[in-house]
């Protein structure tokens, strides 16, 4: 069995490029959260040429929408919400430099022929382990959108956030019909 391996954001090129679809990675560093409608106004932002809350280039977004935090905790439950709900804004995304995305489920053909053009990886958390994801949140802070709620952008700081490469730099998916762990 393969080791699991360790990534550190920002998410380089380099980086992608050495990771395959199965592959099991712990990730630490700075990441962003966004939802369906932090998604629209990220989009609508690069087409009128505005500036972004945060630079997207080699970073990654985690696809939530943490609950409040209980008294004396960073974050409330962080778990992923379903990824095909923000494939009509991946393309675009990845194209202004975005280096990942975490989710869970499968994407649209769009989404993976963008992945394997740009040279981006998606990764899959657990779906109804938001609990003890969030165990893995080391700090978190207001970006953009207050308006979202609990959609809104936020920084996490991670320390080993549990993924697995569901779709890596190259197309090849783990939920293809052939696709064998190494």
């Amino acid at each position: 069995m393969k080791k699991t391996q360790i990534v550190n954001v920002p998410l380089t090129k380099e980086l992608r490029c050495g990771l395959r679809a199965g592959d099991r990675v712990l990730i630490s560093g700075a990441i962003y959260t966004a939802r369906d409608m932090a998604h629209k106004r990220l989009v609508e932002a690069i087409k009128k040429e505005r500036k972004l809350p945060f630079d997207l280039h080699n970073q990654i977004i985690y696809y939530t929408g943490p609950t409040p935090a209980k008294k004396g905790k960073i974050i409330g439950s962080c778990g992923p919400t379903t990824s095909l709900r923000m494939d009509k804004y991946t393309p675009m995304l990845l194209g202004a430099g975005l280096g990942g995305v975490i989710g869970k489920g499968q994407r649209s053909a769009d989404v993976i022929s963008a992945l394997r053009k740009y040279k981006s990886v998606y990764f899959a958390a657990i779906g109804g382990a938001g609990a003890l994801l969030s165990q893995k949140v080391k700090s978190k802070k207001f970006v953009a959108y207050k308006d979202l709620g609990c959609e809104a952008i936020y920084k996490l700081e991670l320390k080993e956030f549990p993924v697995v490469v569901a779709v890596d730099a190259y197309g090849r998916s783990i939920y293809g019909r052939n696709f064998k762990y190494r």
